[in-house]
């Protein structure tokens, strides 16, 4: 892709965080399985980690319908003090350090559009070790409502001071793409997450790759590179991909 000035063009990239751009998807769904098992909760594993991605209060409404206000706090405490003994078992992705760099070269800006704990994004972000390409980021504190809902995304945006038609956001999850498809952001779909790639693209999405690396190896003929180009509105979302 061309390189330019980010002030200049006014383009963006939106990443999610968690099974994206750090492979952390199964920690995050066992650490749910734990925090509900010490509640006297047996959730089938394979269910929780369909819900991840979901905000940690939607997560626990869809498995849990009946939970308790109460209930629910402890959960998502549990969540995060059981995920907290992951941390130094957490890895970036191969690539995904370059993937972020090489969006910034090329003159976009880049946002972190995640809604995880503060805590526990000042941790993935450490661990991206990504430096000046990453131009703003979010966690849960920004939105009033958790993905699938857009709040995260719109939050990121007007950091970015970005409209939803300038840029692409790229997620891991089928709640990645419905919170991008709320306001009309063409999605791109990696399935390193551990959802399928028929998952992915029967929620809408644009474009399906492996992981960063393989989205690095064809970003010039992406929606990433197409954006960068001048080629892609926030309204085009028939795009090919893999």
């Amino acid at each position: 892709m061309a390189s330019g000035s980010k002030s200049e063009q006014k383009r963006g990239v939106l990443f999610d965080v968690d099974g994206t751009l750090i492979d952390s998807s199964y920690f995050h769904a066992l650490a749910w399985w734990q925090a509900f098992r010490r509640e006297g909760l047996d959730i089938q594993m394979s269910a929780i980690h369909r819900c991840v991605g979901m905000g940690g209060d939607k997560l626990i409404e869809h498995l849990v319908p009946e939970c308790t206000k109460d209930m629910q706090d402890d959960l998502k405490s549990a969540h995060g003090a059981v995920f907290s003994t992951f941390w130094p078992s957490l890895r970036p992705f191969d690539a995904a350090r370059d993937l972020l760099a090489a969006c910034s070269d090329a003159g976009l800006a880049v946002g972190l559009a995640s809604s995880a704990q503060e805590r526990d994004l000042d941790v993935t972000r450490r661990l991206l070790d990504a430096g000046t390409s990453i131009d703003a980021w979010t966690s849960s504190n920004d939105a009033d409502e958790s993905k699938p809902a857009p709040d995260i995304l719109l939050a990121c945006l007007e950091k970015l001071e970005l409209s939803p038609a300038d840029v692409v956001y790229v997620g891991d999850a089928v709640w990645d793409v419905l919170a991008a498809a709320a306001i009309g952001v063409p999605a791109i779909a990696l399935t390193c997450g551990g959802i399928s790639e028929a998952e992915l693209r029967d929620a809408g999405a644009a474009e399906v790759y492996d992981n960063p690396r393989h989205l690095l190896e064809n970003l010039d003929n992406s929606a990433i590179g197409k954006l960068s180009a001048g080629e892609l509105s926030g309204e085009d979302t028939g795009l090919g991909g893999r």
